[in-house]
């Protein structure tokens, strides 16, 4: 490690969180299942395959336009599971409640994760509730833990991305991270603003009966597309080309990134995936995805390259090409 203390930036979900985890903790628990470095593990339990995947959310403000803490931890472990070409069944949820909360602000957090699981269709079956003293956390903190069952044996995973493949964003990206932070400005108000959290197993569930090179599935939350696509490049070892006449940007997105000064490449999502599939099978899986809530503006965006291999390049309006890297630093702290 060349830092002798953890910064925010190990928090990003980029290159100084990948550091962090290959480079102290992985050494600790590293194990078969671990070295994956999927969205949730894959489990085999006397010949059952399960899916089995945690998260915990700090998201400051705890409320924002359109959703909450509680909808995306709800809605982000799902959508984990999902990744997997997996049903989620059952949650978990730990609460870390700071002293002086408002009732009322958890109860109002506590139905929006009641109403988000019941959307879902999964259950709650087990948690925990701690409260620290004033001063000692931030509002409140959530953890969720949820297991589920694959669809099927051609279970997607980051390391099978295949020359040719095709890539499909189900809709806009950055509309999560941007609307948080907006929020934080006083912005999200005047733009119109609106978290794009979901839980996507609908979506899954239906793409994964209409094909079976169904190779990776990702939701982009921290790093956004570009530290996404970075990883599945190195994890398969490709190369991936996007074009950015096709990545979708919401008006009201674009305008808050240009004030705020930010890349919406690199911005979390909370209710988009990344598919990558066989050319074949590209427009059955797109137009199963259009078919439906969630999937109404998807996309394909780009392709699984030969060479070079590892990078992503992002083909520009104008036609030239740049190197998209992995994010670097901490463009927006606690947005998840």
């Amino acid at each position: 490690m060349q830092y002798d203390k953890i910064l925010l930036g190990h928090g990003s979900g980029g290159k100084l969180s990948h550091q962090l985890i290959d480079e102290l903790i992985l050494p600790y628990f590293s194990n078969k299942t671990l070295k994956e470095l999927n969205d949730a593990a894959v489990l085999d339990y006397s010949g059952q395959k399960m899916v089995f995947s945690t998260d915990s959310y700090v998201v400051d403000p705890i409320e924002f336009p359109g959703g909450d803490i509680g909808k995306i931890a709800v809605c982000g472990t799902v959508n984990d599971i999902s990744m997997m070409g997996a049903k989620p069944l059952f949650l978990s949820v730990g609460f870390i409640i700071e002293e002086g909360l408002p009732l009322e602000t958890l109860r109002r957090i506590l139905a929006s994760m009641h109403k988000a699981a019941e959307e879902a269709g999964i259950q709650i079956v087990t948690g925990d509730t701690k409260v620290v003293p004033n001063g000692a956390a931030d509002k409140l903190f959530i953890n969720t833990a949820g297991i589920g069952v694959p669809y099927t044996k051609n279970i997607p995973s980051g390391g099978r991305a295949e020359i040719g493949d095709q890539i499909i964003i189900n809709g806009p990206i950055a509309e999560h991270g941007i609307t948080v932070m907006a929020s934080r400005e006083g912005l999200a108000m005047d733009l119109a603003l609106q978290t794009d959290s979901a839980p996507l197993n609908g979506l899954v569930e239906k793409i994964m009966t209409v094909s079976e090179n169904i190779h990776v599935l990702r939701d982009p939350t921290r790093g956004g597309i570009a530290t996404t696509l970075n990883e599945i490049a190195r994890q398969s070892s490709v190369g991936i080309r996007i074009d950015e006449n096709q990545v979708p940007i919401a008006p009201a997105v674009a305008s808050a990134c240009e004030i705020l000064g930010l890349d919406p490449l690199y911005i979390a999502n909370e209710g988009k995936m990344l598919v990558i599939c066989s050319l074949d099978d590209t427009h059955r899986v797109l137009e199963t995805m259009r078919a439906h809530k969630y999937g109404r503006e998807s996309r394909i965006i780009g392709s699984v390259l030969k060479e070079p291999k590892n990078r992503v390049f992002l083909k520009t309006v104008i036609g030239g090409q740049r190197v998209i890297d992995m994010l670097t630093g901490e463009q927006l702290p606690r947005i998840c």
